[in-house]
């Protein structure tokens, strides 16, 4: 008998696809006007777009595959209903990827050994202001404490939306990596949650270029872009959601994302309960060496204490 498709295979195809439903839906709650905005606090808001686009996607998962964790950022009744409307729920899954040579060492894994993170919105305060640009959905397929296949997809990308992955050991698809500019240092950081501490790190970084974005996703895609060397961000604040589905596509890619000492985050369903990325987050292009990039970083924190 043929085997079929290898379980990360069909998790990939699957998280392609639900991003593009759950694309839709945010750009619905868009164009209705009726952003269904809760203020979560410490600058932390929740819209009509996040619940839905969540409901969407965790559903179609669970529907799929009823034995996987899934671990999605709102905790709240509304988003945690998973009586979807039928036409919410994913029944083709991305034949491109299906069809993909899986990388040797993923092609035997189990269900136990994987959980999915997602942010259904990443990027909402962003998104309440209009700036849509910014507003991007993550998907993290991880095995074991590893970050393997991620989604990051723009829904509001020439107006139809697009899905940006990656399979780490295979490569990337939806894009092409670009290389970050030769005459000059460029680095991204937080658009929302910048403030004097965070400023006071980043003039150790200089001579060089400062960009301010909103929204994790977003800020890796400005790497993979070529729009910047690196991601630079100081202190806690993002969670696992935040960061399993850019760490994979930007692995894929041959980049890399760790915390302020040079260490990977875990991505276990043990961490649920405490998803918190504690020492900041500092993710490099591929073209950058993530090493060197450390070294800095650390002389820096070093200065500061």
């Amino acid at each position: 008998m043929a085997q079929g498709p290898a379980l990360i295979c069909k998790l990939l195809a699957s998280s392609v696809s639900v991003a593009h439903k759950a694309g839709k839906i945010i750009r619905d709650v868009m164009l209705k006007g009726d952003l269904g905005i809760i203020d979560k606090g410490e600058n932390d808001l929740q819209t009509e777009a996040d619940r839905s686009a969540q409901r969407c996607i965790v559903a179609s998962f669970k529907n799929l595959y009823p034995n996987i964790k899934v671990v999605a950022e709102e905790v709240d009744k509304h988003s945690l209903n998973l009586d979807v409307p039928e036409d919410w729920l994913i029944t083709e899954l991305d034949s491109n990827i299906l069809n993909l040579e899986c990388p040797q060492n993923l092609s035997e894994i189990k269900e136990d050994q994987i959980t999915i993170w997602v942010d259904p919105l990443d990027g909402t305060s962003e998104f309440a202001k209009g700036l849509v640009d910014h507003v991007t959905i993550l998907i993290g397929v991880c095995v074991d404490d590893d970050a393997v296949a991620g989604v990051i997809y723009q829904p509001f990308w020439q107006n139809k939306g697009r899905a940006l992955w990656g399979l780490v050991g295979y490569g990337i698809g939806g894009f092409e990596v670009k290389e970050p500019p030769t005459d000059r240092k460029v680095y991204v950081t937080t658009r929302s949650h910048y403030d004097k501490a965070i400023e006071t790190f980043i003039d150790g970084l200089k001579p060089c270029d400062i960009i301010r974005v909103g929204g994790a996703g977003n800020k890796v895609l400005y790497i993979l872009e070529g729009k910047a060397h690196a991601y630079v961000y100081p202190r806690a604040g993002c969670k696992r959601w935040d960061t399993a589905g850019p760490e994979a596509v930007l692995k894929a890619a041959g980049g890399e994302l760790t915390d302020a000492h040079g260490n990977k985050y875990s991505y276990s369903k043990e961490n649920e309960k405490d998803p918190l990325n504690k020492y900041g987050v500092f993710a490099t292009s591929p073209k950058f060496n993530h090493t060197e990039f450390m070294k800095l970083i650390s002389e820096i924190q070093s200065k500061l204490e």
